[in-house]
């Protein structure tokens, strides 16, 4: 029998890779994905139309969520449906607390309510942890959380209901922390993908040779898309309900500060000699987190993944990706 696998946000950057992921290494599987009607975008995931059944649908209606759980009855959900973007989430707080809270409640309620309990992963993020005194490093589930935006307190009300829901309930809830994963379809509001589409421009001769950037400061561990998704499935095979899984690389050949990443980027144009850098006020947010470097031994040790890419690979796939989009004119 095939295993029925519910991907939400789909569409999105991290939700396309790990359809693509899916169906490529994964045999005897059935996917199906959320999308909001007009507002949803396709091209990410327009090459695998054929093999994933969509249902358009608000997430944050309650009613519409159970009714679609009901239908599909799914044996893994994946939850990547989100507000990301952590620079908006002081204007729209309650924006951000009901897509990243109230859906998973929904998502949760449902499958109570239509009594099954398949596996469902929660995708934590880094950002989470706030700020961290560089005596607290590297960072494990044993950190002490101290959020300063409004994104990251609604990703750790989004953690901490789906483990009332696993105590409370047994659901089978798979929780995680993501450290910084990049790559090809990351929107141009984040960082690296940001000077890359700004960067394709300049060679198009369509902007001036001027990145505009905010602080370049803040150091990370980066981990390729690809290498993300496919923990992502060796969680949900691999992890225990209920416990807590911190994803990322350790490598010291993938931590790298933004500006050092910038460097790298501008490095493989030919306009390199050229390009100058702008601070931009408006991209530096009220408070900064200088920090995010993690220790993933204990999902590393569990499941044996280790990055495959490189920091180059992240780096080549992003620019080529928005070359691409700038040169079709789809961006």
């Amino acid at each position: 029998m095939k295993k029925r696998i519910l991907i939400t946000g789909i569409t999105g950057f991290v939700g396309s890779h790990l359809a693509d992921y899916l169906i490529e290494n994964v045999d005897k599987i059935d996917i199906y994905g959320t999308r909001r009607y007009h507002l949803s975008r396709y091209d990410h995931i327009s090459h695998l139309s054929s093999r994933i059944k969509f249902y358009d649908r608000d997430l944050i209606d309650p009613i519409a969520v159970n009714e679609m759980i009901k239908d599909i009855k799914p044996d893994v959900i994946f939850h990547m449906a989100a507000q990301s973007f952590v620079s908006p989430s002081w204007l729209h707080p309650s924006l951000f607390m009901d897509a990243n809270y109230k859906i998973t409640v929904n998502l949760m309620d449902a499958c109570i309510k239509n009594k099954i309990n398949p596996r469902i992963h929660i995708p934590g993020s880094g950002e989470e942890y706030g700020e961290i005194h560089k005596s607290e490093l590297p960072i494990d589930e044993n950190t002490i959380l101290r959020p300063v935006n409004p994104y990251s307190v609604s990703k750790i009300a989004q953690d901490y209901i789906a483990y009332v829901y696993y105590r409370s309930y047994g659901l089978n809830v798979i929780r995680t922390r993501a450290f910084n994963h990049e790559g090809a379809r990351r929107d141009k509001v984040f960082g690296l993908p940001m000077y890359a589409y700004q960067l394709a421009k300049i060679e198009n001769q369509l902007i001036k040779p001027t990145i505009n950037v905010g602080v370049l400061s803040d150091k990370r561990n980066f981990t390729h898309v690809k290498d993300m998704v496919r923990a992502y499935w060796l969680a949900v095979q691999k992890c225990k309900p209920g416990e807590l899984y911190i994803i990322g690389t350790n490598q010291k050949n993938l931590l790298y500060t933004y500006n050092e990443l910038l460097k790298m980027l501008i490095s493989k144009s030919t306009y390199k000699n050229k390009i100058k850098i702008y601070r931009d006020p408006k991209l530096i947010r009220p408070v900064q987190v200088p920090r995010l470097i993690c220790n993933p031994s204990k999902f590393k040790k569990l499941t044996g993944w280790s990055p495959t890419f490189s920091i180059d690979d992240i780096v080549e796939d992003t620019l080529n990706y928005w070359r691409k989009k700038v040169e079709n004119g789809t961006y």
